[in-house]
């Protein structure tokens, strides 16, 4: 609202343009239309208004707030003195769908620009901000106080402690104890208190369980997950609550709840508890693979792939057999969307190509 000061406008414009800035999303974008702004029964005068108090916004810093979509935001970005502003402009205006899924050749041919002029453009395009009002949103990162320490002895070993600090400390209230001792007191207050009493070494011996509770599932899991605290993520454990509830001899509900919120700090960093159950799938060998490292194998193949000649995600379960790895193209297939890594297609490098079809000719 600060900006609106800058400008000279007559008051119902000002409104309109404060009722625009109030229907902003997080992103900056205007998703209602200036219709539905307006309401019923609104005159062209008023369309115009609207418009001119958009236009306005539109203006403002930073640059693409106000926009209805993606395009028009983009393109309110653009700088008339950039080098690349006509390629720009026709990108955004006319390929931008092309350009989310890598068609860069058809790009070229349509357009009648280089490969190479198309890809400078992009370099530039990747400036632009997609979500400009994003910078003015409050976000607070709440610091994760671990629940248990790892602590490894000096014979390799891993032993789990639970932080003293995270287990409410509870003391019975001596007053009333002595009271206890009184001759004073009648039947019914000897009674009272001693009901009182039992009731809070009840909670304590439950506070003192839970802690208890909390350590052998977390020595547990620690003893289980030996190889992911010695070496790291990729060396994760297929492991199940059951597993856990068998070994203690617990219910499996009661690891649930002790694991439940709980974080615990590790020489591999901090990590829910949670985060040490997951499946997995069988290796050649016959031995269990768990599903992070089944998707991290997947992150490892394509970061090395060559981008002239991207994997598909047939190649990658193909990849994945050569290391004894078994999996379906779905799961591959589930694991790429997850990490937002696109498809084979979208990765190929075109300009890579093409200077290899120079070289070659």
């Amino acid at each position: 609202f600060n900006q609106l000061a800058w400008y000279d406008l007559d008051p119902k414009t000002r409104e309109m343009a404060e009722r625009i800035i109030s229907n902003l999303d997080e992103s900056g974008y205007l998703l209602t239309s200036l219709e539905d702004l307006l309401g019923p029964f609104t005159t062209e005068e008023d369309k115009e208004r609207a418009e001119k108090a958009l236009a306005t916004i539109q203006k403002m810093d930073p640059p693409g707030v106000g926009a209805r979509d993606l395009r028009e935001c983009l393109l309110l970005q653009l700088d008339p003195e950039n080098r690349y502003y006509q390629e720009l402009k026709l990108l955004i205006s006319e390929y931008l769908e092309d350009l989310e899924h890598n068609r860069i050749p058809q790009i070229a041919k349509k357009s009648k620009l280089s490969l190479e002029r198309i890809y400078e453009a992009i370099q530039e395009l990747r400036r632009l901000n997609p979500r400009p009002g994003a910078q003015f949103r409050s976000e607070h990162n709440v610091a994760v106080s671990p629940d248990v320490f790892v602590e490894e002895t000096e014979d390799g070993r891993y032993i789990a402690h639970v932080a003293s600090g995270r287990i409410p400390r509870l003391q019975l209230n001596r007053s009333l104890l002595d009271n206890l001792d009184r001759g004073h007191l009648s039947e019914d207050e000897k009674k009272y208190i001693k009901t009182k009493i039992d009731r809070a070494k009840w909670i304590l011996d439950g506070i003192q369980q839970r802690k208890r509770t909390l350590q052998r599932v977390a020595q547990a899991i620690v003893d289980h997950q030996y190889r992911f605290l010695k070496e790291g993520p990729e060396f994760i454990e297929p492991l199940k609550m059951q597993q856990i509830a068998d070994k203690l001899g617990i219910h499996v509900t009661t690891v649930s709840r002790a694991v439940d919120d709980k974080w615990i700090q590790t020489p591999q960093g901090i990590f829910p508890l949670r985060r040490f159950f997951c499946g997995g799938t069988a290796s050649a060998e016959g031995d269990e693979v768990a599903w992070d490292v089944v998707r991290l194998k997947v992150k490892e193949l394509i970061d090395r792939e060559d981008k002239t000649k991207p994997l598909s995600d047939e190649d990658i379960v193909k990849e994945l057999a050569k290391q004894g790895i078994q999996v379906k193209r779905r799961t591959v297939t589930k694991y790429r969307e997850e990490m937002g890594i696109p498809s084979s297609r979208e990765r190929r490098d075109w300009i890579a190509i093409e200077r290899q079809k120079r070289e070659k000719s």
